[in-house]
């Protein structure tokens, strides 16, 4: 099919756009993992523990649950996935992204995006150990990862403490089987201010 600009219709799914943040009906409840979940607007919210370097979390949104692998005793991914976090990283399952200028899923309704613009996933590498940093000696693991999403959180080591900096954005996620999901880290943090405990609003799936 010829790729062009296709208008994002959130209106016929009733409410969508509704106070997402504020009313979520929780009908999946549990420490980690889909904790938030409004079916009437498709909505929700996912807590993970991305703590571990030595871990990458996998999200699959279409059954809501999330499994967690460690890179040194396991090459093999989930068989079945959609999103997959590592510490601030993020990768796809054959699927692309879009960093939209949007802050809010609410101002989804009638924005248009260009086929053209989603990025795929490329080979780069993520660190799987830190304990020698101070000798210059860091362990990294080779891995897909998609560079756009991983723009949700920016760290600037420049000086140290590093600086933290959330995008604040909304991305578009496309899955390998066509449907759409608007994501939003929405913090990095536990209560502790412990770093690594991602929260990652969402709406899925888009009715475009």
């Amino acid at each position: 099919s010829a790729l062009g600009v296709t208008s994002v219709s959130l209106l016929s799914c009733n409410g969508i756009l509704d106070s997402i943040y504020d009313n979520v009906d929780s009908t999946i409840s549990g420490e980690y993992g889909f904790i938030k979940v409004d079916e009437s607007n498709n909505s929700g919210r996912i807590y993970i523990d991305a703590t571990k370097y030595t871990n990458w979390i996998y999200i699959d949104f279409h059954d809501k649950s999330i499994d967690s692998l460690d890179i040194t005793t396991s090459k093999d991914e989930p068989s079945v996935w959609d999103l997959a976090v590592h510490r601030y990283d993020a990768k796809t399952n054959s699927g692309s992204v879009v960093e939209t200028n949007l802050t809010d899923f609410s101002q989804l309704s009638g924005y248009s995006i260009n086929e053209n613009d989603f990025v795929k996933d490329v080979p780069s590498k993520v660190i799987i150990d830190m304990s020698g940093m101070m000798d210059g000696n860091i362990l990294y693991s080779e891995s897909n990862v998609n560079m756009v999403l991983s723009k949700w959180l920016n760290v600037d080591k420049s000086s140290m403490p590093p600086v933290y900096t959330l995008s604040e954005k909304v991305y578009l996620v496309k899955f390998s089987d066509g449907t759409i999901a608007a994501v939003k880290l929405s913090d990095f943090m536990n209560k502790s201010l412990v770093k690594g405990y991602m929260t990652i609003d969402y709406v899925y799936p888009l009715d475009l």
